[in-house]
C-alpha cells in the first residue's frame, strides 16, 4: 500500500459521495448478501480458524457487480445525452451491466463486443436491447466507440476506469465494511482495476485497518506489473481462461486509486483458477466465472499463509457463463482434485 500521508485527489470519492451513489442505486440494484462460508473441507484447507465471508455479488441484476458502475454512468447523464445514446466496448459483462443501464435510464446502447465474448454474455446483451457490433479486437472495439463519440455525440461509458466506475463499485466496498465490520481482509478479484480499486477505497474510509488484497490471473498481470513499475503498463500479451480479468492495461485513475488502497496484488495461473471454480461448486454449490473463483484461488496459494486464522471477505463478482465452458473449466479443476479426500 503507498503512504498513507499521500493527499486524495480531489475526484476520488468521499464515503459521502459513497453513500450518495447508494442511495441513487437503490431503486435499480439488489443488496447482494454476504453470508458465512463452512465446510470440514474448507477447515482441512484453511484451517478451523479461518473465518469466511462470500460477498455474493453473482446475484446481481446482470449476473456480476458490472451494473453498479454501468448504472452510476447512465444516472448522470443530462436528458440531451440520453436521446443520443450510450456506446461501450467489452467482452461481455460490461456489455450486458451497460444495455441494463441503457435501458434503466431510457437512452438506446450500442456496444462495441470482442469476438472471442462468450455467446451467453452476448445474448444477454441483445436481450436488453442493445446494438452490437462484433470487434476484432479491443484497440477496433475502442475505436468503433470513439468514432460515434465523435460522430453522433454517444456517451462513452468506461467498463472499468474512471470516478462513476469507483463510485459504483464503491457501494459494493461499502455493503461489505457495513455487513462484516470485523474482517481482517477482503480478497478481491482485477481486470482493469474497477471493481477492487472502487471497493478498496470504501473499505479503507470505513475500516482503515482492515487489508484489502487483489488477485489477478498469471496470464493478464496488468495491475500487478503497473504496482512494480510504478505506472500503468500495457502487456503484449493475455493468456487467461478468466477473460474477465484480461485487459491489455492498467489505466490511471483506476491504477492510482487501487496503488493507495490495495495492500497487495498476487497472481494465480489458471489451473488453480480452475481448481477453485471446482471448490466453489462442491463446497458452496455455486456454478460460477472463472474471475469470481480466482479470489478462492489466491486464498487456497499466495494469500494462504497470510490468511489462515484470519476472518477474510471474498467477492464473488459474477457467474455469466455458458453451460459447456463452465462445464469445461469444472472438470479441469477437478483433475488439479484441490479437494482432500
Amino acid at each position: 500500500m503507498t503512504e498513507a500521508a499521500a493527499p486524495a485527489p480531489a475526484d476520488w470519492p468521499s464515503l459521502q459521495d459513497i453513500r450518495d451513489t447508494a442511495r441513487l442505486l437503490a431503486p435499480h440494484i439488489r443488496r447482494t448478501p454476504l453470508i458465512p462460508w463452512t465446510s470440514p473441507t474448507l477447515a482441512r484447507l484453511l484451517g478451523p480458524d479461518t473465518q469466511l465471508q462470500l460477498k455474493l455479488e453473482l446475484f446481481q441484476v446482470t449476473g456480476t457487480f458490472k451494473a453498479r458502475g454501468a448504472l452510476t454512468w447512465a444516472l448522470s447523464l443530462t436528458p440531451e445525452q440520453k436521446a443520443r445514446g450510450i456506446t461501450a466496448v467489452s467482452a461481455g459483462n460490461h456489455a450486458i451491466a451497460a444495455a441494463f443501464a441503457a435501458k434503466a435510464v431510457g437512452a438506446p446502447a450500442r456496444i462495441a463486443v470482442l469476438k472471442s465474448a462468450n455467446p451467453l454474455r452476448l445474448a444477454m446483451a441483445r436481450d436488453l436491447g442493445a446494438e452490437i457490433t462484433i470487434a476484432e479486437t479491443g484497440a477496433e472495439g475502442f475505436a468503433i466507440c470513439d468514432r460515434l463519440v465523435k460522430e453522433e455525440g454517444l456517451t462513452f461509458i468506461h467498463p472499468f476506469d474512471g470516478r462513476n466506475v469507483a463510485l459504483g463499485t464503491g457501494t459494493l466496498g461499502a455493503e461489505i465494511a457495513d455487513d462484516a465490520p470485523d474482517l481482517d481482509a477482503v480478497v478481491i478479484a482485477v481486470g482493469g482495476g474497477g471493481l477492487a480499486s472502487g471497493a478498496a477505497r470504501a473499505i479503507k474510509l470505513l475500516r482503515p485497518d482492515c487489508a484489502v488484497y487483489g488477485v489477478e490471473p498469471a496470464g493478464a498481470p496488468s495491475m500487478r506489473r503497473s504496482f512494480d513499475q510504478g505506472s500503468p503498463v500495457k502487456l503484449e500479451r493475455i493468456d487467461t481462461v478468466a477473460d474477465s480479468l484480461a485487459p491489455p492495461m492498467a489505466l490511471p485513475y483506476s491504477y492510482g486509486l487501487a496503488r493507495a488502497h490495495i495492500d497487495d496484488v498476487v497472481l494465480v495461473d489458471d489451473d488453480a483458477i480452475c481448481a477453485a471454480l471446482a471448490v466453489m461448486q462442491a463446497e458452496a454449490r455455486l456454478a460460477v466465472e472463472p474471475a469470481a473463483a480466482a479470489p478462492v484461488a489466491a486464498l487456497m496459494g499466495p494469500l494462504r499463509a497470510r490468511l489462515t486464522g484470519k476472518r477474510v471477505g471474498l467477492v464473488v463478482c459474477g457467474a455469466n457463463i455458458d453451460g459447456a465452458t463452465y462445464d469445461a473449466l469444472l472438470q479441469r479443476g477437478l483433475r488439479r482434485r484441490p479437494i482432500p479426500s
